[in-house]
């Protein structure tokens, strides 16, 4: 793994030693002495992480820390607060401050590199995610990153086999979290993998079970692979901490637990949780809306160019028909030329609302382009395909067109060419070709009718 460590310390013994032992493990340091010069690199450079102490002249870390948090461009960059101060009160003040964990001097390596590495891999997903998102330009990043509290309680599930124990954490988390709580560790794999939680705590104190089992397991799902994970552990424990992190864990507690500091540790893996969330979304939706049209919500010709050989393909595999046919609305240039555009775009709409209600389950109905519609019919002999195509021109020429714009009715029609795939094999440029012969046929014949073209 390689990364780019910004070290923020205005005393240079200290940043030489955290240099060096970042240095062995092959990673790339740039070094700061004080708040507004780490400002400065990170606005200008790529940062990977920030490994920031908090008592500096001038500009204490907690200020840095809210500054980097509040700017759009380094707000996802995270920051690991390396201090001497070690009260609850100082790490909650961090974490609201957006810090993503502590390093309390002297720094313990096997911690350092654990959760450099650990939050390195999770800034490299966050950022595969933002980049893809940035590229559509389907979202604001600033609201994606905002630091305010998630509008809705994050869903917690706590995995905690001691009910005491289970008591006192449930009531610290209610004002940010509904929490579910479960006793059984397998159990409760299952119940996060059936349901959306934005973090897993799962509580170190088993009498006969090893927790980071479980850690591992949730990592090892599809299902449960992003959820952020909290661990509660002992004092002391590091062992058990560096493999925590070297699993996946996100983040870890040590008993006897503040109720502030898991609060605010929960709630940073919350917003995260939410953020990725909608990132993920978001690119969702960009593919959806890469493949769709964005007038009549049916799949674009994009979709049916990549997606028409993968049916003709599977039909000639397994021996079974399928036929598509291509319908043009008649005269359409006459309704844009009289009513205008607007007009045109509501006869186009309507048009594919009753596609819509004509075709199957099965059927893939895609505008073509223009005023052209394309329905593909896997398991679709010719015979059948006809009743489908005469369906749709009745259901066209039976109703008016309303044109809300223009308080006028039309009457539209549509002619339709229908074409089925051979038993000796075909194309897809082949089978649209025919399709698009016989819609000219129909158009040359009067419009309004449909014609299959010649086997």
């Amino acid at each position: 793994m390689t990364a780019r460590i910004l070290v923020v310390d205005d005393v240079p013994a200290n940043v030489k030693l955290l240099e060096a032992r970042l240095v062995a493990e092959y990673f790339d340091v740039l070094t700061a002495e004080n708040g507004p010069s780490a400002l400065a690199i990170c606005e200008t450079t790529p940062v990977d992480l920030v490994l920031l102490d908090i008592m500096m002249p001038g500009m204490d870390g907690f200020e840095v820390c809210e500054r980097l948090k509040a700017n759009s461009r380094t707000a996802h960059i995270p920051v690991v607060m390396v201090t001497a101060l070690d009260q609850p009160s100082d790490r909650v003040r961090g974490l609201k401050a957006g810090a993503d964990d502590f390093l309390t001097k002297p720094v313990n390596d096997l911690q350092l590199m654990s959760r450099v590495k650990s939050l390195v891999r999770l800034k490299n997903v966050s950022d595969e995610l933002r980049l893809r998102a940035q590229t559509a330009h389907t979202i604001g990043l600033q609201e994606m990153l905002r630091q305010d509290r998630p509008d809705e309680p994050g869903s917690v599930l706590l995995v905690d086999g001691r009910a005491s124990s289970q008591e006192r954490l449930v009531r610290a988390l209610k004002p940010i979290a509904r929490v579910s709580v479960m006793a059984e560790p397998q159990t409760a794999l299952f119940e996060a993998a059936e349901n959306n939680f934005d973090l897993v705590i799962v509580n170190a104190n088993f009498d006969a079970y090893d927790p980071l089992r479980l850690c591992s397991q949730l990592r090892s799902l599809e299902r449960t692979r992003f959820i952020p994970i909290l661990l509660v552990a002992d004092q002391g424990n590091d062992e058990m901490i560096v493999r925590a992190l070297e699993l996946g864990v996100t983040d870890y507690i040590m008993r006897p637990v503040d109720p502030n500091e898991l609060l605010a540790r929960c709630l940073t893996q919350i917003r995260r949780k939410q953020c990725n969330d909608r990132l993920r979304a978001s690119v969702q939706q960009t593919i959806e809306l890469a493949i769709t049209d964005d007038l009549t919500g049916l799949h674009n010709r994009r979709y049916l160019d990549g997606h028409l050989k993968l049916l003709l393909d599977r039909a000639m595999a397994r021996g079974r028909p399928l036929s598509i046919c291509i319908t043009d609305i008649d005269r359409f240039k006459q309704v844009n030329d009289t009513y205008g555009h607007d007009a045109g775009d509501e006869v186009l709409r309507e048009f594919a609302n009753r596609v819509r209600a004509t075709v199957r389950g099965a059927d893939l109905a895609c505008r073509f382009g223009g005023e052209e519609f394309v329905i593909v019919m896997p398991d679709t002999t010719p015979e059948m395909a006809a009743v489908v195509a005469e369906r749709l021109r009745l259901m066209v020429e039976s109703r008016g067109f309303e044109i809300v714009r223009a308080d006028t009715v039309l009457s539209v029609t549509a002619s339709l060419g229908i074409a089925s795939l051979r038993p000796e094999g075909d194309t897809p440029e082949a089978l649209l070709k025919r399709a698009d012969v016989a819609l000219y046929e129909a158009k040359n014949n009067g419009r309004n009718r449909v014609v299959a073209a010649a086997a």
